[in-house]
């Protein structure tokens, strides 16, 4: 139930992994795309991007890390024991924002119309880490196409940078759903009060709320900080978020 096709978009070629429901046959079903964490494109999301799409989606994983060119799975636990991921991959962090994966999802929902096993013209965003802000900015560029966007340990999603995501609070329409990670240095309490701040001023339908005792990435596997209770209720929230706003 995996496939890979290339996106074009307006700064070149994006591999995309796709996923649809296992065992069900041809759709069509609402769309999803997954943002995708800081240390790239690996197994754990492609497990991660089947899980959401059983729950009956089907569900783009882009690479937003292809403005960099090609590269290798990292060694995500090498990675976390060796502090090297500015080493490892500032390169390509330094390829992709929020402007830019505003303008790529341009490309990713003309790709989601072109398909016959799509249902609808509403769409879900769902992001990690830097794609937790990914995913809102999607909602506040879109706001007729996303209804419904999540962030999971997102960081930088209320600063003072002209691309923070709650800058576009006023656009959005779709429902907004933030879980932050405890004791996160990317999103504080203060980020966390003022992104809520900006999403009730702008009456936007939202649910922002911390998960007590998870830290930065709780929802990966292959991270040592890991925490699978805690994972496990996000993929609850997820269910309940995109089962309400597409079906």
């Amino acid at each position: 139930m995996h496939e890979q096709v290339t996106i074009r978009t307006a700064d070149g070629d994006c591999p995309t992994h796709v996923f649809t429901p296992d065992g069900s046959a041809g759709g069509p079903w609402p769309a999803v795309i997954f943002f995708m964490d800081g240390l790239g494109i690996r197994p754990v999301l492609f497990a991660m991007g089947q899980r959401l799409a059983d729950l009956g989606y089907l569900v783009l994983l882009p690479d937003m890390f292809y403005r960099g060119g090609a590269y290798d799975p990292p060694d995500v636990r090498a990675i976390f024991a060796t502090g090297t991921f500015r080493e490892k991959l500032g390169h390509l962090f330094a390829t992709i924002d929020n402007a830019r994966a505003a303008s790529d999802t341009a490309a990713f929902l003309a790709h989601i119309d072109a398909r016959t096993d799509v249902s609808g013209r509403k769409v879900g965003a769902t992001g990690y880490c830097m794609g937790g802000a990914m995913a809102l900015a999607a909602a506040g560029t879109y706001p007729d196409r996303i209804a419904a966007a999540a962030s999971f340990h997102g960081g930088n999603l209320a600063t003072d940078d002209a691309l923070s995501p709650h800058r576009l609070a006023p656009a959005m329409r779709g429902r907004i759903h933030v879980a932050g990670a405890d004791a996160d240095a990317s999103y504080p309490p203060e980020m966390a009060e003022r992104l809520e701040r900006a999403l009730a001023d702008a009456g936007v339908d939202h649910h922002c709320g911390i998960y007590p005792g998870a830290l930065h990435g709780w929802t990966m596997a292959d991270f040592p900080v890991y925490d699978e209770p805690a994972a496990e209720r996000h993929w609850a929230e997820l269910e309940t978020l995109f089962a309400t706003a597409l079906k």
